[in-house]
C-alpha cells in the first residue's frame, strides 16, 4: 500500500511539473508572438504619416508647375500683343500716303501726285483688308460752297488714279472738307500751297 501511494505521488508531480511546464511555454509563445505582431504592425502605423507627407508634397510641386505653365502663357500671350501691336504699326506705316498738292483752283494730279500715287498703291495691293479714306482740301479763298465742290473733285481724281492702279473701288471712300480744315492757318502763298491738298486716311479693318 505504500508502495501503491509512493508512485502515486510521483504520478502527480510529474503531471503538476509538467503543467507548470506547458502553462511557462505558452506564456513565452504569448509573448513572442505579441513581440512580432507589435513590430509587424508598427511600420503600417508610420506608413500613413508618410503617405500624407508625400501626398503633400506631390500638390505642392504640381501647383509650382502649374504657376510655372501659367506665367509662360502669360508672358508667350503678352508677347504675341507686343508683337501683333508691332506688325500693326508697320502695315499702317507701310500703307500711309503722303498728302498730294494741287495748283490754286485746279483738281488734276500733278507728275509729283502721280508718283506719291504710284509709290503708295502697292501697300493697298498687298494688304488687302483695309480700306482708304481720301481727304479733298482747299486753301481759305473762294465761297465755301465752290471749295466743298472743288475739294471733292480733288479727292475724287487721287481715288479714280488709284482705282486705275488695280484698288478695288469699294475700298476707297471720299470726302470733301472744302476750306473749313486748313493744315497751314496762315494767310500767305505758302499756307495757301499747303492746304490745297488730298489728305489720306488709312481705314483699319474691324476686329
Amino acid at each position: 500500500m505504500r508502495k501503491k501511494l509512493l508512485w502515486m505521488g510521483l504520478a502527480f508531480m510529474v503531471l503538476f511539473l509538467s503543467v507548470v511546464f506547458l502553462a511557462g511555454c505558452a506564456k513565452k509563445a504569448g509573448l513572442k508572438e505579441e513581440s512580432m505582431i507589435s513590430k509587424e504592425q508598427r511600420p503600417a502605423v508610420q506608413a500613413p504619416a508618410k503617405a500624407v507627407t508625400d501626398d503633400k508634397e506631390a500638390r505642392e510641386r504640381a501647383l509650382r508647375e502649374q504657376a510655372l505653365k501659367d506665367q509662360a502663357a502669360k508672358e508667350a500671350a503678352e508677347r504675341a500683343k507686343r508683337e501683333a501691336a508691332g506688325k500693326e504699326a508697320a502695315i499702317l506705316k507701310e500703307l500711309q500716303i503722303p498728302d498730294i498738292h494741287f495748283d490754286f483752283d485746279k483738281s488734276n494730279l500733278k507728275p509729283e501726285a502721280q508718283a506719291i500715287l504710284k509709290a503708295g498703291a502697292p501697300a493697298y495691293l498687298k494688304y488687302k483688308i483695309y480700306k482708304l479714306m481720301i481727304e479733298g482740301h482747299c486753301d481759305e479763298r473762294g465761297a465755301s460752297e465752290y471749295n466743298l465742290a472743288l475739294g471733292q473733285r480733288r479727292a475724287d481724281e487721287a481715288a479714280k488714279y488709284l482705282i486705275d492702279l488695280g484698288i478695288e473701288k469699294e475700298r476707297i471712300n471720299t470726302i470733301s472738307y472744302g476750306k473749313e480744315r486748313p493744315l497751314d492757318p496762315g494767310h500767305d502763298e505758302t499756307a495757301w500751297a499747303k492746304n490745297r491738298r488730298a489728305h489720306f486716311v488709312v481705314s483699319q479693318p474691324v476686329k
